[in-house]
C-alpha cells in the first residue's frame, strides 16, 4: 500500500519516477553485471559463451524481482539475492556471475548510471525554463514596477530586469550541474576494499572496459565504496536549485497579494477551487507547494553530507540513508521545476497595477532621483540626501505628494525648475540601465538555454 506522497502520486514527474523506481534500480544492476561478464570475456578470465549467456538473461524478463525478495528473505541480502536470482537462470554460466566483485561494485556504478538519467532529465527542465525567462525578460524588460527592498519601496525597476536576474540564477545551476557531473557519474569495478585484488592481472583493464560499456567513468580511485562527497555534492546541488525555485516562488506569492496584486498564478475559472469554504480564494498553491518541498530537499543535503564518513573502507550507514536521500532528492527537485516552469509560463502581469502601486507612495520612491538631479546642480551631496530625507518625512506626515513639498522648499526651487522636478519624479526616467541589462541578459542567455 503506498504511504509517501511520491509514492501515491501527488509530487513527482513520470519520467523522474521511472528512473528511480525498483525496476530500474534492478535493471541497472543486471546491466553492470552483463558488462563485466564481458569485461571478463575479453582478458579471457571467463569463456566468451558464458559471458554471452550472462548478457542474454541479465533482463528482468529472466531475472524476476518476486525471485529475487524471496531469495532476500532466505539470506538478507538485496544484492547477494540478485547475483543468486541471476546465477540461477543461467545454467552452468552462473558460475561466472559477479566474478570478482563485490556487492558495491554493483550498487555504486548502477546508481551512477540511474543519476546519470536524472541529470539529463533536470538539465532539460532548467534549460526549458532559462528559454521560457528569457522570452519574459524580453517581453516584459520597458515593464515599470517597484523595486523593493526589506518589502518596502525602494526605486524602480522592470520586470524584465527582474526575470533577467532570475534567468541568470537558472544560468548558474546549468554550470553547476555540468561541473559536478564528471565527478558524480562515476562507478568502480575495484572488490573488497578497493584493492581489486579478486579481479586478476587485468584488474585494471577490466574496470576501463565495464565503463567504457556502460557508459561512463570509472572513479579515479575508490575503497569499498565510491566515496560520498560525491553525491553529498550532487544533493547539495539540487537543494540549491530547489533553493531558487522557493526564491522565484516566494517573490510570485508576495506580488499576489491582493493589497500588491502584480504577479498571479493562472487560476482556471472554470474549474479550480481556491478553498473549501471561501469561494472568494486564488490561492498561489503552487508556489506554495515549491516553497514547501524545497524545505525537504534541503534537508536531504544533512544526511548526504553525513554519509561522506565511513568506518575504515567501508561501513553500511550510508545505505539506508541514500535510498531516500537520491530518489527524494531528484523526484522533488525535478518536480518542482515542472511546477516553475508551468507557472512563469503562464504567469499573469497586471501592469496597471505595477503603475498604480508606483505611485503609492507620492513620488516618494523617487527620492533619490531628485536627490541625484540636485547633486549634478552643485548641491552637496549629503546635505540633499539629508533635505530629501526630511522633506520625505513632511510629504508622507502629511498625505502629500512630495512634488508639492518640494515646490515649497527654496533649496529645491533655487537649483531645480519645476520641468526638471517633474523629469526627477517620473520613474521612467530613473532606470539607469535597468532595460539594458536585461537586454544583454537575454541575448548572452538566448543561445545558450538554446542549446537543449
Amino acid at each position: 500500500m503506498p504511504i509517501l506522497p511520491i509514492d501515491t502520486g501527488r509530487y513527482g514527474t513520470i519520467e523522474m519516477k521511472r528512473v528511480f523506481e525498483e525496476e530500474t534500480r534492478v535493471q541497472k544492476m543486471l546491466d553492470v553485471e552483463a558488462a563485466l561478464a564481458w569485461a571478463h570475456a575479453e582478458v579471457n578470465n571467463i569463456p566468451r559463451t558464458d559471458a554471452a549467456k550472462i548478457a542474454e538473461m541479465a533482463s528482468l524478463r529472466h531475472v524476476k524481482i518476486s525471485r529475487v525478495k524471496e531469495i532476500e528473505r532466505e539470506i538478507k541480502h538485496d544484492t547477494a539475492s540478485l547475483v543468486r536470482a541471476l546465477a540461477e537462470v543461467c545454467g552452468s554460466s552462473g558460475a561466472y556471475v559477479h566474478y570478482g566483485v563485490t556487492s558495491y561494485d554493483i550498487v555504486d556504478t548502477a546508481a551512477a548510471l540511474q543519476m546519470k538519467d536524472a541529470l539529463e532529465i533536470i538539465e532539460k527542465k532548467l534549460y526549458a525554463l532559462g528559454r521560457i525567462l528569457v522570452d519574459k525578460t524580453l517581453r516584459y524588460k520597458k515593464t515599470l514596477m517597484a523595486g523593493r527592498t526589506h518589502g518596502q519601496h525602494a526605486l524602480p525597476i522592470t520586470l524584465g530586469f527582474k526575470f533577467a536576474v532570475w534567468s541568470s540564477e537558472i544560468s548558474r545551476h546549468i554550470e553547476r550541474l555540468g561541473q559536478c557531473r564528471k565527478r558524480v557519474l562515476v562507478g568502480k569495478i575495484s572488490g573488497a576494499v578497493g584493492t581489486q585484488a579478486g579481479l586478476g592481472a587485468n584488474a585494471m583493464k577490466i574496470q576501463e572496459l565495464v565503463m567504457e560499456r556502460l557508459g561512463i567513468e570509472a572513479a579515479e580511485i575508490a575503497t569499498q565504496i565510491v566515496q560520498r562527497d560525491r553525491h553529498a555534492e550532487l544533493t547539495c546541488l539540487l537543494a540549491l536549485i530547489a533553493s531558487t525555485l522557493e526564491n522565484f516562488a516566494t517573490e510570485i506569492r508576495e506580488l499576489q497579494r491582493p493589497e500588491i496584486g502584480e504577479l498571479f498564478e493562472s487560476f482556471e475559472a472554470k474549474r479550480q477551487v481556491g478553498s473549501s469554504t471561501m469561494p472568494q480564494k486564488h490561492n498561489p498553491e503552487l508556489c506554495e507547494r515549491i516553497c514547501g518541498l524545497a524545505r525537504i530537499v534541503r534537508s536531504l543535503s544533512i544526511p548526504a553530507l553525513e554519509d561522506i564518513v565511513t568506518w575504515h573502507e567501508r561501513d553500511l550507514t550510508q545505505s539506508s540513508t541514500e535510498r531516500f536521500v537520491i530518489p527524494e532528492a531528484f523526484i522533488l527537485a525535478d518536480y518542482s521545476l515542472y511546477l516553475m516552469i508551468d507557472i512563469i509560463a503562464n504567469l499573469r502581469v497586471d501592469e496597471k497595477r505595477m503603475m498604480k502601486n508606483l505611485e503609492l507612495t507620492d513620488g516618494r520612491i523617487m527620492s533619490e532621483a531628485v536627490m541625484m538631479a540636485l547633486a549634478k546642480k552643485g548641491f552637496n551631496r549629503q546635505e540633499a540626501h539629508e533635505l530629501l530625507r526630511k522633506l520625505a518625512i513632511v510629504s508622507e506626515a502629511t498625505k502629500r505628494p512630495l512634488k508639492a513639498i518640494l515646490c515649497e522648499n527654496s533649496d529645491i526651487v533655487d537649483k531645480l525648475s519645476e520641468k526638471e522636478i517633474d523629469f526627477a519624479l517620473n520613474p521612467g526616467n530613473y532606470l539607469g540601465t535597468a532595460v539594458r541589462q536585461a537586454e544583454l541578459m537575454a541575448k548572452k542567455l538566448e543561445s545558450k538555454f538554446a542549446k537543449m
